[in-house]
């Protein structure tokens, strides 16, 4: 038995420690196993990657404790954190922060343990009718008990019979009654009812692609990741329900990834009401559950109760064994990416693991990321396509509506006639209208027009937004807040204005405009309670909300049969961004909301209000044409050698000093000029990042674009 343990600390060492393993706790560990260790004067936890027979290193200090004596991370999920470290150029210990929730790893919350009360083996039904005459609630309780011989739970014997906590002590002291612990998992659904639900039938297109997943699951070895390309409303979501079903049969897990935690609710929903019969095999993974429904959910799934595992981008990194299938939608979304170290891409992520598991994965969108589609073309993916409705249903009319011709002789217009006539169509005949503005607060900045003060986050280089509720400004990136001041902080003029539109301001708008609407709001603002997506979406189902206004949150895998209409406030917040992926990434937003109308019998329309009407990504989202997007964008991506015709790598250097991050930027860039032959790689920058100071610090951004992404992260990593 090996007497060496390899540790990886939580901490910024990016090494790994040998350490002794002392004779009692040999049997306890594990490749994976969660450990304490000491490291100088104090204890710290880490996880073991290696075991050894023998080790150069001498007086070895020996491992204090072990945390979970069954391995806390798999074989797989190791070998997934080394490769995460690898292409991301990041230590370790950061990939296994992300493979472990903070609430596992700090291993400080254990199981919920409640009492638990069962009827005795002395109790005789014969004495019931006995017990009715002296006293009523005591034989209440033990008939429920009688319905329930494996036992409940005090608390809910107490709801169920409204007795007292006296009424059980008396039947215990009697013999009747059994007092035991157990163990109470903490469900995010309590209280939540779903209703068995009936698989509609699959049209000819779905049944091929269907097929298709089938074939790799059976062989998965063999499967290269499947591209599910379908238009929005072609039942996605059908064949993925399918094909799980299929995995749960063949005695296997399957894996959802969805892009929004606003999603999760309706996704769960669509499970649950599925697999009915076996709600309890399915569990949720994301950021808004507590610390004890998460420690919860993760030792569900690791103990393999969970068979069906729901979640956001960290739910890549779920705890699973004997995966079957993974399923990534919406993959074209850049909420998969993680914007903190390690800047993973959980789509991405996704397909490595399934090379790992050996299982099948499928991506699906209706507007993919050029990346997937173009590896479809080279023969890296296969392509599904689901080029039709479900039902035969039309996709909507797109209306493009030219802002500047509004502007000149109606000032600065919010809701356009067209716009409102149209909303007020739909209020007639109880349809419902979804409005579209991906900028949340009441305005964008506060100016003043006689001096030019413009009132900006002292942390970050942008405007502060103004909320009108709760009258102050807000910085978006830091969360720094002040009061509204009611004149110029400058000159003192009382004229100050408040420019640029967001979601509240579009939302008294519309109160305005249509007093008798029900409206309602959803944006990061008025969201912050933990069922508020829940509840709004709820009541948006059952026509409770006539109008729902919000950001990106609303922009995609709402399926409302309902709505009819769709109005885009300002199609060009993210076309203007100085990102080269700016018109993907707006073609892709302006199709996806699109497509939240017409999902019913009625045929759905979209108003597009615009400053640049003949933008190409607006002119291909209004005629659906993603093969010809594709064909263009790929044109310019090519002209310039951007991704995916090229790997980039963006390294951001940061400092609480402009001249420090300037002066590192530019040593790291001339080390990295000598480092890289002009003829694999092109540098770009130094440069300030377009938020040029954010949270204290300001950034330099620096960009390698190649051919080989593991050159160019050898490269950088030796640099740095």
């Amino acid at each position: 038995m090996e007497a060496y343990a390899r540790v990886i600390p939580d901490q910024n060492l990016d090494r790994a420690l040998d350490y002794e393993i002392p004779e009692p706790l040999r049997k306890s560990v594990h490749i994976g196993t969660r450990v304490r260790i000491p490291i100088r004067l104090r204890l710290v936890l880490g996880t073991v990657v290696a075991l050894l027979e023998e080790t150069s290193v001498k007086g070895l200090k020996p491992i204090a404790e072990v945390i979970d004596e069954t391995p806390t991370i798999s074989p797989n999920l190791l070998k997934l954190a080394r490769w995460m470290a690898d292409y991301y150029c990041c230590p370790v210990e950061a990939a296994i922060r992300c493979i472990l929730p903070q609430v596992i790893r700090n291993a400080e919350m254990g199981h919920q343990r409640r009492k638990w009360m069962r009827i005795s083996p002395e109790f005789n039904a014969s004495q019931l009718a006995e017990i009715e005459k002296k006293a009523p609630r005591q034989a209440e309780v033990l008939r429920v008990l009688a319905e329930n011989p494996d036992g409940l739970y005090l608390s809910d014997l107490l709801k169920k019979t409204g007795a007292t906590g006296p009424t059980v002590k008396a039947l215990e002291k009697r013999g009747l009654l059994m007092e035991g612990d157990a163990i109470k998992m903490r469900d995010p659904f309590v209280g939540q009812n779903f209703i068995q639900s009936t698989p509609p039938v699959l049209n000819d297109e779905q049944k091929v692609a269907l097929e298709r997943v089938r074939e790799a699951m059976r062989n998965p070895t063999e499967a290269k990741p499947l591209l599910l390309h379908g238009i929005t409303g072609s039942g996605k979501t059908e064949i993925y329900l399918h094909a799980i079903k299929d995995a749960l049969h063949a005695g296997k897990t399957a894996l959802v990834l969805v892009p929004e935690i606003s999603l999760t609710p309706q996704t769960v929903d669509r499970f649950k009401s599925r697999f009915a019969d076996v709600q309890t095999e399915i569990a949720v993974l994301h950021s808004h559950l507590s610390d004890g429904e998460r420690h919860d959910e993760w030792h569900r799934i690791r103990s393999g109760e969970a068979k069906i595992v729901i979640g956001a981008r960290s739910a890549v990194f779920a705890p699973m064994e004997n995966l079957g299938l993974i399923v990534v939608d919406e993959e074209h979304e850049s909420s998969y990416k993680q914007e903190e170290m390690p800047r993973y891409h959980a789509r991405d992520v996704a397909v490595v693991r399934a090379r790992n598991e050996k299982c099948a994965i499928l991506l699906g969108s209706a507007t993919p990321c050029l990346e997937s589609y173009r590896n479809t073309t080279i023969g890296k993916y296969e392509l599904l396509h689901l080029t039709e409705r479900i039902d035969s249903r039309k996709l909507p009319v797109i209306r493009i509506l030219d802002m500047r011709q509004m502007n000149r002789t109606k000032g600065d217009v919010i809701l356009s006639f067209p716009l409102c006539t149209a909303i007020e169509a739909r209020l007639t005949r109880r349809e419902q209208t979804i409005l579209f503005l991906n900028r949340r607060g009441y305005s964008s900045s506060m100016v003043c027009n006689k001096c030019g003060y413009v009132a900006e986050c002292p942390n970050c280089s942008v405007a502060l937004t103004y909320h009108r509720k709760d009258v102050r400004l807000v910085c978006h990136i830091c969360g720094h807040i002040v009061c509204a001041p009611n004149a110029c902080p400058s000159c003192h003029d009382a004229s100050i204005r408040y420019q640029g539109v967001g979601t509240q301001r579009v939302e008294d708008s519309v109160r305005r405009v249509f007093p008798h609407a029900r409206v309602e709001r959803m944006d990061a603002d008025t969201m912050n309670r933990k069922h508020a997506y829940t509840e709004v979406l709820g009541r948006f189902k059952k026509g409770e909300i006539d109008i729902l206004i919000g950001t990106q949150m609303i922009a995609k895998g709402l399926d409302f049969p309902n709505v009819t209409l769709v109005g885009i406030i300002n199609a060009d917040i993210s076309l203007h961004l100085p990102d080269f992926r700016a018109g993907e990434r707006t073609f892709q937003l302006l199709t996806q909301v699109a497509g939240r109308a017409g999902r019913g019998d009625v045929v759905g329309e979209v108003f597009v209000q615009t400053f640049t009407p003949v933008s190409p990504s607006i002119q291909f989202a209004r005629h659906h044409d993603y093969e010809g997007f594709f064909e263009q964008e790929m044109e310019f991506r090519k002209q310039f050698q951007y991704p995916p015709v090229t790997h980039m790598t963006l390294i951001t250097i940061r400092s609480t000093s402009r001249e420090r991050a300037e002066f590192s930027a530019d040593t790291l860039a001339r080390r990295l000029q000598e480092a890289i032959p002009k003829e694999t790689a092109i540098l770009g920058g130094p440069a300030p990042a377009p938020l040029e100071k954010a949270k204290t610090f300001y950034r330099y951004h620096l960009t390698l674009r190649g051919t080989g992404a593991a050159r160019l992260g050898r490269t950088v990593r030796d640099v740095l």
